[in-house]
């Protein structure tokens, strides 16, 4: 696992705007700062990745670079996530991409939390090292039925998920309940979830900060 402010960088000041009520409300700011952190979590996730050498022919002479023979597959939860799968396509610009609708059907406070996935658009996953994004891991369960709707779609080899902030509850049901070689990159591991599921201290509702209340 890998945790991207357990590192010093100039990225937790972007994680401290996103957080920061005085600054987060700035949509514009903030969806600039989970572009940003989807491009350094996907910077140090491609170091981890196949490459292989290739050579290239500049004006002067040839040379040779390691390049990645296959992009990964990038599938991006909707809607919160727009911003921060954007910084991840930036860096993986030649992937295929995929959408998945997903998000929490109302409950009481304190029930457990159901997860509702009406859309599904994925190209063919089958033996691809895929990266699932989205912006916020709390219970994982989205994640989890994420997965299990894109088996359809083919088995994939690798599997990396992607969080600007997650919960060591999401972390675990997601270890629990996928089967394939998988790992983590977090921009944050938050505290704990509270008894609504949601991730403490976090940084509240992500899509709404991003693009505005929804009804």
């Amino acid at each position: 696992m890998f945790v991207l402010n357990h590192h010093p960088s100039v990225a937790n000041h972007f994680l401290a705007e996103l957080r920061n009520t005085a600054i987060q409300n700035d949509r514009l700011r903030f969806r600039t700062n989970l572009e940003r952190l989807g491009q350094l979590l996907a910077y140090e996730l491609s170091k981890t990745l196949h490459f292989q050498k290739e050579e290239i022919q500049t004006p002067l002479s040839k040379t040779v670079i390691p390049l990645l023979p296959q992009h990964p597959v990038i599938i991006s939860v909707l809607r919160a996530a727009v911003p921060f799968y954007q910084g991840v396509l930036s860096y993986f610009d030649h992937s295929d991409s995929g959408f998945i609708g997903a998000y929490r059907k109302h409950h009481a406070y304190g029930e457990d939390v159901n997860i509702s996935l009406d859309y599904v658009a994925a190209p063919d996953i089958n033996g691809r090292t895929v990266i699932l994004v989205d912006t916020m891991l709390a219970t994982g369960k989205s994640f989890v039925k994420t997965v299990d709707s894109l088996l359809g779609h083919g088995r994939p080899e690798h599997i990396h998920v992607v969080a600007a902030i997650a919960a060591p509850e999401g972390i675990a049901y997601i270890k629990e309940h996928i089967d394939f070689p998988h790992n983590f990159w977090l921009g944050a591991l938050d505290e704990k979830l509270d008894p609504n599921s949601y991730i403490l201290p976090g940084l509240g509702d992500a899509g709404d900060l991003a693009f505005g209340p929804k009804l």
